[in-house]
């Protein structure tokens, strides 16, 4: 893939010499620890923690702690002002930073952060100095190369600036980044028929937007804003419906379009070399940004505020890496940032209204998204979140009801519509109305045939009901080809063999699952009720003894207690359970809630 030919090897060495972990964990939750850990040890051990749970603040504090210990330590230092940053503690990070420039292992922070600072203060000479590091990697040489033209390009030397873009030597995904800095260059010094042709060879540069969407977007709105200055509105149009069709599911690009609909003006994507570096940095860690590097990338989208404070577009990526780091009080906070006018503004309400949700508001949840239907009754990604709500909370009668009414205002489904139709399917079978239940899941085949989820739920669903065996577990077998590697998807095969009967293969299907969703209770006790009928009994009791401990539904813990304690009942009758009521259902994908466009 481009992303890693680009970033692979470049990521793995940057991360090893960062002294943070960045693999996202459980974000701490409950009291705040006691900060006065009495030893140099256990103030480092105690940041360390901190660090490792995202959980910036007591990291700081503890670091800050362990330097009273040890005044002069180079490592605890440079922790520090990697933590600093990454929290947006920008001035506090500058002290640090001077006296760490000179130190290798840690320039690529420090200097680029006192040049971002050289850069607010217009001095633009210094910016040059300070991008200058003994040791980098391909990735260091296109960030400090690019914002030294921007320097450059701030000086009045537009030209050099992209002399020196030309020049830069790296990996064939660099390609994207240099033609559309250039175009901003040109762009900015008002060179319009460099602009024009930068503009359309990155725009042509099909080959790195896998790689990079986020930066093809912000191509577009730069690009559609240059056309619009130079009286092409039909050209600005023509230019975001393509995109907005090749990058579907970018509701960003629909936003912008309605606003350039009638445009008769528009302002540049970067009017400022400070905002020309900071749009460096946004689109090096929307690159970046995938999981295990999500600390990573936070990084760099704090280190490019200061240079454009309040921007729109980087609040709206540093919420949605906070929700990945399971932080909903931080994305909450990055998202409600976003004004009401920008085109980030319905999905940062939608984002805002999901981890509300997750924070069990569901009452504010509601209400945020009831405001957005209200001015979008078309919107299904919006019926999908507040369903999704309410089935979370168990509340089935009001999530069918919701699913209802998407269903209503759809003159025409299309294809992208199936979910709905799926999710209503669900809705009516936990309600136990399967007359309700089965059209819509058949619907949804028609809408999208051979979608994996449907044929899962609706396959597993018959077997379960002691009806259509035969198409039932064909159905769950088309589900489990086309997602081999999904183990909701693989345990509903074995359950599937376990209700018909089928013990041995039902124990190799479901071997399968727990292999690809360990730490799933509902699997953990499908594998160990198959082993136990298979015979093997003390497999079994291992297996209910994890799914114990794997944290199962308040319900589901106390059948589980019951087996560990006396096993199953004989099997008298090994064929299909006539209702399926007295079984538990397999686990299958939880309902969606719409992800940030940028996931496209």
């Amino acid at each position: 893939m481009q992303r890693s030919k680009l970033f692979g090897s470049v990521m793995g060495a940057t991360l090893a010499a960062m002294t943070f972990g960045a693999a996202a964990a459980e974000a701490a939750t409950g009291n705040p620890p006691a900060l006065n850990s009495g030893t140099l040890s256990g103030a480092f051990l105690s940041a360390r923690s901190a660090e490792r749970s995202n959980d910036y603040s007591n990291a700081i504090s503890f670091y800050r702690q362990a330097l009273t210990f040890d005044p002069k330590n180079s490592e605890l230092r440079q922790s520090l002002l990697l933590v600093l940053l990454t929290d947006g503690q920008f001035k506090q990070a500058l002290p640090i930073a001077d006296e760490l420039k000179s130190v290798p292992e840690i320039e690529r922070f420090s200097r680029l952060a006192l040049g971002i600072d050289a850069l607010n203060r217009k001095q633009y000479q210094k910016v040059n100095t300070l991008m200058m590091l003994s040791l980098q990697s391909d990735l260091d040489r296109m960030i400090t190369g690019l914002i030294s033209a921007w320097a450059k390009a701030g000086a009045g030397k537009p030209n050099e600036a992209l002399s020196m873009i030309d020049k830069l030597q790296g990996p064939e995904g660099f390609t994207l980044f240099k033609t559309y800095n250039s175009a901003l260059i040109a762009d900015m010094a008002g060179q319009k028929d460099k602009a024009a042709t930068f503009y359309q060879s990155a725009l042509d540069d099909k080959a790195n937007m896998a790689a990079a969407p986020d930066t093809y977007e912000r191509l577009i709105e730069a690009f559609a804003s240059f056309k619009i200055r130079n009286g092409d509105q039909a050209g600005a149009a023509a230019l975001v419906k393509e995109a907005s069709e090749m990058l579907s599911g970018r509701m960003v690009l629909v936003e912008f379009g309605k606003q350039i609909a009638d445009a008769k003006s528009a302002k540049p994507l970067i009017q400022t070399p400070q905002q020309g570096a900071a749009e460096v940095l946004y689109t090096i860690a929307t690159a970046i940004d995938r999981s295990g590097a999500e600390a990573f990338s936070k990084l760099y989208l704090q280190m490019s505020l200061p240079l454009r404070p309040d921007h729109d577009a980087t609040l709206f990526q540093l919420g949605d890496i906070s929700a990945k780091l399971e932080q909903p009080d931080k994305a909450i906070e990055y998202f409600g940032r976003i004004p009401a006018d920008s085109a980030y503004s319905r999905d940062a309400q939608m984002q805002l209204a999901i981890n509300l949700a997750i924070l069990k508001r569901n009452d504010e949840a509601i209400k945020e998204l009831n405001e957005l239907l209200a001015s979008n009754p078309q919107d299904m990604r919006t019926y999908l979140a507040i369903g999704s709500i309410y089935s979370q909370d168990k509340d089935y009668r009001k999530a069918a009801e919701t699913y209802d009414r998407a269903v209503d205002t759809l003159k025409e489904p299309k294809r992208e519509d199936w979910s709905i139709f799926y999710q209503r399917g669900i809705a009516y079978e936990r309600l136990k109305e399967w007359d309700k239940a089965e059209p819509n899941f058949l619907k949804a085949l028609d809408l999208y045939p051979n979608q994996p989820q449907v044929l899962n739920y609706l396959g597993y669903s018959w077997i379960d009901m002691n009806m259509k065996l035969d198409q039932g577990l064909d159905l769950i077998k088309k589900a489990v080809e086309a997602r081999p590697q999904d183990g909701y998807i693989v345990d509903s095969l074995g359950w599937a063999y376990y209700r018909l009967g089928r013990y041995d293969e039902a124990v190799t299907q479901l071997e399968q699952a727990v292999k690809l969703r360990a730490e799933d209770a509902t699997i953990n006790d499908h594998l160990g009720d198959a082993y136990w009928r298979a015979g093997r009994k003390l497999e079994a009791t291992f297996q209910w003894a994890h799914a114990r401990d794997s944290k199962p539904e308040p319900e589901d813990l106390v059948k589980i207690e019951e087996k560990l304690k006396n096993g199953l009942p004989d099997d008298k009758d090994p064929g299909v359970a006539k209702n399926g009521t007295d079984a538990p259902k397999p686990p299958v994908e939880p309902a969606p809630t719409p992800a940030p466009d940028k996931k496209g």
